[in-house]
């Protein structure tokens, strides 16, 4: 598995933005990334996942808001967080996967991010 550590996360007010980082601990070539959120009570939900030939996905709320890339050389990936809504508001995880969905990652401790007022 790959090891990954997130960072970025933080409190903004509506409309403001944030940028995650998920930092791997070895190489991310071969695999997908996404990010993904979750708030209490509820299940963890794809946000956004980056291919190895850089196609992307967007969960629909996000979709237009956000935007994730990656950095093989860095062994990293981004999460662009732009006009950001109160219902943003959990702990982004990064992860890796195979083409197929299949994790290649373990799941780090994740990063808040809290939007209000």
């Amino acid at each position: 598995q790959v090891q990954l550590v997130e960072t970025g996360g933080g409190l903004v007010q509506p409309g403001g933005s944030l940028s995650l980082t998920c930092v791997a601990l070895r190489s991310i070539v071969g695999v997908v990334m996404a990010w993904y959120r979750q708030v209490p009570g509820k299940q963890r939900e794809l946000v956004a996942r980056i291919t190895r030939s850089g196609q992307t996905d967007y969960l629909d709320s996000v979709q237009g808001r956000f935007t994730i890339d990656r950095d093989n050389a860095r062994r990293a990936s981004y999460l662009q967080m732009n006009n950001l809504r109160i219902e943003d508001t959990a702990v982004y995880y990064c992860n890796a996967e195979f083409d197929s969905g299949s994790s290649a990652g373990a799941w780090g401790q994740g990063t808040q991010v809290t939007v209000s007022e």
